[in-house]
């Protein structure tokens, strides 16, 4: 049996995950959290002596937009900790903004929220196994990122939170909003802008609109 444990925001996205998984004989979801705070609480309790876990489950299915620390802060802090869950990324997000970044920040596949269920299943089943699962979209990124010439987009550069705060910006969102949609201050949200402009040679919202626009970073 797979052991899954769900961390996504949004309950009714967490609750169609739990259903379509729950319909696979070999997987059962062992607990759902709504944010990184909430699943470092999970994993500890469910590993404390007399628990009778030895890992706090086969499989972490994780969503990239969560408030507060997001999850590729949470990949990082598994990666670094040597922790042997394996995580399989399911986000909203298309796969040419954020795959290749989960997949380098040591997530076992990625999924997009809005694909078939069953890719979901057959997602979970692969990395539990240990093996890493990419869509034929992704599989042809990771090719033409190595026979590609080695000059690369400029906001490849960015750390994922200035990537965040760039495809939100670009999004419309205003940065009260994309502070309280991260748990983080105005000034620190302000901070991760200027960076991104600085860093992309823009010199506004607008400016920095188009490029996330031209880039693929966000729709027309």
């Amino acid at each position: 049996m797979i052991d899954v444990i769900l961390c996504d925001d949004h309950a009714l996205i967490r609750r169609g995950i739990r259903d379509t998984l729950s319909d696979a004989p070999d997987i059962r979801v062992v607990g759902e959290v709504g944010d990184y705070g909430e699943l470092r609480s999970l994993m500890r309790e469910r590993t404390q002596p007399g628990s009778g876990c030895t890992v706090p489950c086969d499989v972490l299915v994780l969503d990239i937009n969560l408030p507060g620390r997001s999850g590729l802060d949470a990949l990082h802090v598994l990666k670094d900790e040597g922790s042997p869950v394996k995580v399989l990324v399911v986000s909203m997000y298309p796969e040419d903004q954020y795959a290749i970044r989960a997949l380098r920040a040591g997530a076992y596949g990625y999924v997009n929220k809005g694909g078939d269920p069953q890719i979901l299943v057959q997602a979970v089943r692969t990395v539990a196994q240990g093996r890493k699962y990419v869509t034929p979209e992704i599989a042809q990124m990771l090719v033409e990122s190595l026979t590609a010439p080695t000059t690369e987009a400029a906001h490849t550069k960015l750390s994922d939170r200035e990537l965040q705060t760039l495809v939100m910006i670009a999004s419309g969102k205003r940065l009260a909003d994309i502070a309280a949609e991260l748990m983080l201050s105005p000034k620190t949200v302000s901070v991760y802008r200027a960076r991104v402009l600085e860093k992309l040679a823009l010199g506004n919202n607008a400016e920095l609109t188009v490029y996330a626009i031209r880039n693929g970073l966000v729709g027309e």
